[in-house]
This record gives structure tokens, C-alpha cells and sequence, in this order.
């Protein structure tokens, strides 16, 4: 009976797993219907239109902030919603799928970031002046690769536009230091900004590292101070040495104490 129940717990456990991976994936795969406007085709990257709600338009790049996902057949998922009352274009924003890509950003390889180029609704390789990315690039793209057409921007400049698989997934760019912080450091402008998820004053960076130094110097002068006791002591008193390691072990925490203090502090500057 034990046996039985062991069984049994275990395929009620793998057809949940199993369930809820499928759930995952479909509703990862899931497309919405909305109306175009202007000429959209497939992989091209999308925005709403302001104004016009259930409306998307080809994304440019000053307005990448509103970047929605990319157009997709409606055969490209497994589930897709729409008003069969209306012709429209299919828009995913998670998933796997063709994206139309230039040059202009240069070649792209596998792993790569995708932005929004100049050409609206094209994407290319990001870099740290792009706010928000697409996805990461799938394939290569280079002008030696099946590009579709070559396009002459305005420097003068001629891409290659062609298609490659992108990992779709709309989100802030990691790389991006358009923002950073006047008089600071580049490191230290994107270590507060990973931490408090915006872009931190000058004062607040400065005052949360002179808090977190303060609490370093604390903690030495803690640390040195429970040594030296201690050395001296053991040099008056040999037998005394469990004590003097037990005193030694709770200066030791002290300086932790205080260390995670000034962390804890420099967190809530930049946070808060």
C-alpha cells in the first residue's frame, strides 16, 4: 500500500509539472489581434498608436519607449486573439520569432540585444544609448547574410534589412547610459541605478558610500582594537586563551554588524 501511494504521488506530481510547463509555454506563446495602421508586415517592431486604442504603427526610435512587441502571422502561435469582425495584424510580445533586423548598428550575432533602428519598425544590434530592447538576436545578421534589401539612410549610410530569430521579450535595456548621473563615475551610476531601478542623485551616491566607508572604518578600528586586546592578553595570561578567542569571536561579529549596517544603510539612500 505504502508503494502504491508512492506511486501514485508521483504521477499526480509529473502530470501537474507537466501541465503547468504546457500553461507556461502557451501563455508565453499567446498573440493578441489589434487593427494596423500604415503598412505593417511580418517582424516588423510595433507601438500603440496614440490616440486610437486597439490600434498599433510601425515603433520609431523616438518613441521607443513604448515599444510593444513585433507582428506575426496569426499560424505563428498556438493561440492567438482576435475580433473576427475586423481585419487585423497579430502582435507577439514573448516568444520566439522572425524580426526584421538591419545593419545599421553593425553585424549582429547570436546573443546580441535588439533596438529600435532609424528605419521604423526594423530593429538592429543595441548599445548602452538605447532605454529599452526587444530581445537578444537568435542568429547572425551581416551583410554578407540573405538580406532582403539594402536601404540608404539619411548620413548616407546603406543597411542590409533582412530577417533573423529573436528571443522576444520587451524589457529595459541593462546596457544603457543615457541617464547616468552627472559627476559620477559610469560604474558607480549603473551599480545605484541596478540597485534602486532608477537614476540616483549625485548626493545620494556620495552619501551612501561615505556611510558605507564610515561603517568599514568602524569595523577595523573594531577589529584591530579586539587583536590587539587580545595579543596582549595572551601574552599576560597563556592559560587564558578560550576566553580570549570567545571575546575575539564576538568582536569579530561586532564588525559584521556594523559592516551590514552600513550596507543596509547605503541600500536605503539609494532606495528610498
Amino acid at each position: 500500500m505504502k508503494h502504491k501511494r508512492i506511486l501514485r504521488g508521483a504521477i499526480i506530481g509529473i502530470a501537474l509539472l507537466t501541465m503547468g510547463i504546457g500553461a507556461g509555454v502557451s501563455a508565453q506563446n499567446v498573440t493578441q489581434g489589434y487593427k494596423p495602421s500604415g503598412d505593417l508586415q511580418n517582424g516588423m517592431i510595433v507601438r500603440f498608436k496614440p490616440g486610437e486604442p486597439g490600434t498599433v504603427e510601425a515603433l520609431d526610435q523616438k518613441n521607443e519607449l513604448s515599444m510593444l512587441g513585433i507582428t506575426v502571422a496569426s499560424s505563428d502561435s498556438p493561440v492567438s486573439l482576435s475580433d473576427p469582425n475586423q481585419s487585423q495584424i497579430f502582435v507577439a510580445t514573448y516568444g520566439e520569432y522572425d524580426t526584421l533586423v538591419s545593419t545599421q548598428n553593425g553585424p549582429i550575432k547570436a546573443g546580441d540585444r535588439i533596438s529600435i533602428s532609424s528605419v521604423n519598425g526594423v530593429g538592429m544590434k543595441a548599445d548602452d544609448q538605447h532605454r529599452v530592447i526587444l530581445g537578444k538576436a537568435i542568429q547572425n545578421f551581416a551583410d554578407s547574410s540573405n538580406a532582403e534589401e539594402h536601404i540608404k539612410l539619411g548620413g548616407g549610410q546603406t543597411v542590409a534589412v533582412g530577417r533573423i530569430v529573436v528571443d522576444v521579450g520587451v524589457a529595459r535595456n541593462p546596457a544603457y547610459i543615457g541617464d547616468i548621473t552627472p559627476g559620477v563615475p559610469v560604474f558607480l551610476a549603473k551599480a545605484a541605478r541596478a540597485v534602486s531601478g532608477r537614476s540616483v542623485t549625485a548626493l545620494r551616491i556620495y552619501a551612501g558610500l561615505g556611510v558605507l566607508v564610515l561603517a568599514l572604518i568602524i569595523a577595523g578600528i573594531i577589529l584591530f582594537g579586539g587583536a590587539r586586546s587580545g595579543m596582549n592578553a595572551v601574552g599576560r595570561n597563556p592559560l587564558a586563551k578560550k576566553s580570549i578567542f570567545r571575546s575575539m569571536v564576538t568582536v569579530v561579529l561586532m564588525a559584521l554588524i556594523v559592516v551590514v549596517l552600513g550596507i543596509f544603510a547605503l541600500y536605503l539612500l539609494l532606495k528610498i
